[in-house]
């Protein structure tokens, strides 16, 4: 392990909006779930998840943009999250917390009703047939959501992945979902101004080469 990742996990540890919890910890129960609106944010601001956050760009993003509503960045990679976490300190965000963990484990962390939205930006597509279980889209991965999202959900998917956005639509039609606004190019057709205003690092690479951006929302049927 390089000598910057062993700096950024170190100064990982410092950060008090970033919660990382070992497997038999959080078997234990993780302390705020349930609670982390009184416990943490200190207010009943809807919360707003993203799923393999990165570096966090879509979650300091929103943040900045929506003051009145609470935003949580998950991720496995702690050098990644290390960004999002020096900008939320430098910026003394109150609204932004984030989780380094397996998006698997997601249920451990939420407690009933207790987040409002889901951001999928630019996930692992898991392309091989026998993966699609493990796309964040599945009708596995939305199960476990289930166990957390309010009844007047929102779930929004950006993507350059053709067969993932694909997968997805098939996905919320097969099991009833509510499906929102939809747009197969972004940048060509006229999506929410934070769709197209908040990009990831790796997405202004793909735009100059010429990729296509895919997005949706959708409300998830719980029943």
């Amino acid at each position: 392990m390089g000598k910057n990742k062993i700096r950024r996990f170190e100064e990982n540890l410092t950060f008090r909006h970033l919660f990382q919890q070992s497997f038999d910890e959080l078997m234990a129960g993780f302390p705020l779930k349930g609670k982390w609106h009184k416990e943490y944010f200190g207010n009943d601001n809807p919360i707003v998840l993203e799923l393999g956050c990165g570096k966090g760009e879509y979650t300091v993003g929103l943040a900045q943009r929506f003051p009145d509503k609470n935003f949580i960045g998950l991720d496995i990679k702690g050098s990644r999250m290390w960004v999002g976490c020096k900008q939320v300190e430098k910026s003394g965000l109150k609204n932004v917390a984030f989780i380094r963990t397996r998006i698997s484990l997601i249920q451990h962390f939420f407690g009933k009703d207790e987040v409002s939205e889901i951001w999928l930006t630019f996930s692992d597509p898991q392309p091989r047939k026998s993966k699609e279980k493990k796309r964040l889209s599945s009708p596995q991965f939305l199960k476990r959501y289930s166990h957390f999202l309010r009844d007047d959900n929102t779930i929004h998917m950006k993507t350059d992945n053709r067969l993932l956005f694909d997968f997805t639509l098939d996905v919320i039609g097969k099991h009833g979902h509510e499906k929102g606004f939809v747009s197969f190019d972004v940048y060509g057709k006229g999506a929410p101004p934070e769709v197209m205003e908040i990009q990831t690092y790796y997405e202004e690479i793909w735009r100059k080469e010429g990729r296509m951006i895919h997005y949706l929302n959708f409300r998830m049927n719980k029943t």
